[in-house]
């Protein structure tokens, strides 16, 4: 009996289509709809036919399903994401049209700004700093210490010097 006559085992591609029907089912629980499940079983099935011949599997489905679960996320991920920033209207007529703000309001904006500029680059380097990293960039006073090799409560009273200054802008941004 000769053994090299041994059936070939299927490819990922003959994997993937035999399991379509179950590998629909993984994407659409993740996924929510038909049509979104569809295009995450294209996506997933060209990603295997183009990395098959690198990859020696040994649980070709179980890999299928893989490629199906890591593609559905992150098409989730990106309708997620993106859906935070779709807005509908039932009546585009209804919809007002951005308004100019008066030539004055922004002068004042800008004055203001001007002034904040001003008074920020008056202040020591390192109190504006701090005062950045914290306000603008979202770290904590801790790892502002860390960054400037001070203490978290020398930031925290440079944060406020910082503050104390800008108190006299608060005039301008207030509207008067």
């Amino acid at each position: 009996m000769d053994m090299s006559l041994q059936p070939a085992e299927p490819t990922l591609g003959e994997v993937f289509i035999a399991n379509r029907a179950q590998l629909q089912r993984v994407a659409q629980k993740i996924v929510r709809t038909a049509d979104l499940a569809d295009e995450v079983l294209q996506d997933a099935y060209l990603k295997l036919a183009d990395g098959a011949c690198v990859r020696d599997v040994r649980k070709p489905l179980g890999y299928c399903c893989q490629v199906v679960r890591n593609v559905a996320f992150d098409y989730h991920r990106h309708n997620s994401v993106e859906a935070t920033y779709r807005t509908y209207c039932e009546d585009v007529e209804l919809v007002s049209p951005p308004s100019n703000d008066a030539p004055d309001r922004v002068l004042d904006g800008r004055q203001a700004l001007a002034a904040i500029d001003r008074v920020l680059e008056a202040l020591p380097a390192r109190t504006r700093l701090a005062f950045e990293l914290n306000r603008l960039s979202g770290m904590t006073q801790r790892e502002i210490g860390v960054r400037l090799g001070c203490s978290a409560t020398l930031v925290n009273f440079m944060i406020k010097d910082a503050d104390a200054a800008l108190e006299s802008c608060r005039y301008l941004v207030q509207g008067g």
